[in-house]
């Protein structure tokens, strides 16, 4: 079809590209992503359908397809079964929330830190293994063999989290974002899709991106993914697992109810789909529900980190694997570490099994219940959903102001906290919301100066 024929054709989208740049594909991607980035394409606008594109270039679909699954594998645009191609929400979010240094002149409530009330007992307990005469086997190779009491160690803190596993199935990371990436490095190859929530932990999009593995918004009800909807993306959106994060959703501060999670484990078993359980946050609350792992063992890669419950710096994740899935994600973790430290691993084994890391737990509690009464106090009036015991909330802003422009707002009066546009997945409309972190700030007087400055400028919005 002559290309003046849609001169006055309504088209979101009418590129000019140059057919003499080979590839065209990807001439026709590179133009694609520059208006995505220049903003002449806004998120959520919808591409013309491929075919007619086509016609419109005079090009072959195939052509437009391999463009389009440039950039979706890029995460600037998402795809949905019988709806159409979008730009992603997210297109232009930056997902790596913490910055190479500390913001300088502003109040930390971004990133979610537990607070500071492990660093001198683990002192002392590293302190006491480097005076013992054989100190230096701290600094050499872990060898699994080596292990098998710290995975009991492993064993008590998971079930203090709700699901009972054995030895067989530990693995160590180094920390939960590492055990993602192997697990997604071991079960996906480039183009395989899998499923989150419409809002996500931005480690896992990262994560996603560098393998080429697309995610896949799966619908919520009430911040709990659907079990209908997670059905419905086993049948027509060829996903071949989902993450979830069940306990103090990331970012949302939501839980799974236990129906939820027997549902979900229940599809997965069905439709032979394997679930990433993200359990960071189990150890927070005073009874943890019962693991999404518990109803689905045999599907269900379950990831105990210990950044938020102890301290950001044990960089350690204990990763109970199903048989099936143990020997890849096992040696996806050999090629990518070689091993964890032998002193961050022996470190955590005697925190736990000397039931220091329950006094620790109830430690971080005590004062994350004391922060998030004066964040209730201050948001009095306001839609802040979250636990008590969690160490960050979900601030639903009032008027009609987007997360991403309240995080500029806030940051240009002195505090960091993270809008929804840098947590949502896809062509999922992100909430009008930001993300603040309750334990960040180093005292509860300069969590206070915080609230004092957010609370002024949603005073302002109404």
């Amino acid at each position: 079809m002559p290309i003046n024929s849609f001169k006055n054709y309504p088209m979101s989208w009418k590129p000019s590209i140059d057919k003499t740049e080979k590839p065209i594909y990807q001439a026709l991607a590179g133009q694609l992503e520059q208006d995505i980035v220049n903003g002449v394409l806004l998120p959520g606008t919808k591409l013309p359908p491929q075919r007619e594109l086509a016609d419109y270039l005079d090009l072959n679909v195939s052509t437009i397809s391999k463009a389009f699954k440039m950039c979706e594998l890029k995460g600037l645009l998402s795809a949905a079964v019988g709806s159409g191609t979008f730009v992603s929400y997210d297109a232009l979010s930056n997902a790596y929330l913490l910055e190479d240094t500390k913001p300088q002149h502003l109040i930390e409530m971004g990133a979610t830190l537990p607070d500071n009330a492990s660093y001198e007992p683990l002192l002392l307990q590293l302190k006491s293994m480097l005076q013992e005469t054989d100190y230096e086997k701290w600094f050499g190779y872990g060898r699994a063999g080596e292990s098998l009491w710290q995975k009991d160690a492993a064993l008590k803190l998971i079930r203090k989290g709700g699901f009972e596993t054995t030895v067989d199935h530990i693995l160590f990371a180094n920390g939960g974002q590492n055990a993602i990436a192997a697990t997604l490095a071991s079960l996906c190859k480039p183009g395989d899709r899998i499923g989150v929530d419409q809002h996500t932990y931005p480690g896992l999009k990262t994560v996603a991106a560098m393998l080429s593995v697309q995610i896949i918004p799966i619908k919520s009800e009430k911040y709990e993914m659907s079990p209908e909807a997670f059905e419905y993306a086993c049948k027509n959106e060829n996903i071949k697992g989902i993450y979830l994060i069940p306990d103090y959703h990331n970012p949302t501060a939501s839980f799974m109810s236990v129906e939820n999670r027997e549902m979900i484990a229940a599809i997965a078993k069905k439709y032979k789909q394997f679930i990433i359980e993200d359990a960071s946050y189990h150890l927070l609350g005073k009874k943890p529900l019962p693991a999404v792992a518990s109803f689905a063992p045999e599907q269900v890669i379950y990831i105990a980190s210990l950044s938020k419950s102890l301290a950001p710096g044990l960089r350690l994740a204990y990763v109970a694997v199903p048989t099936q899935f143990k020997e890849p994600i096992s040696k996806a973790l050999y090629n990518l570490n070689i091993t964890v430290s032998p002193l961050l691993a022996e470190l955590t084994a005697r925190t736990i099994v000397s039931n220091q890391f329950e006094v620790l737990i109830d430690s971080h509690r005590e004062q994350t219940i004391r922060r998030n009464q004066v964040v209730n106090r201050y948001f009095a009036g306001y839609t802040c959903l979250g636990d008590e015991t969690g160490i960050f909330r979900w601030l639903l802003l009032p008027g009609k102001i987007t997360g991403a422009e309240f995080e500029t707002l806030g940051a240009h009066q002195g505090v960091q906290v993270y809008g929804a546009e840098r947590f949502v997945v896809g062509n999922s409309c992100p909430d009008r919301a930001v993300r603040i972190s309750v334990c960040a700030p180093k005292t509860i007087e300069e969590l206070e100066q915080g609230l004092v400055i957010l609370k002024r400028l949603l005073n302002n919005l109404t």
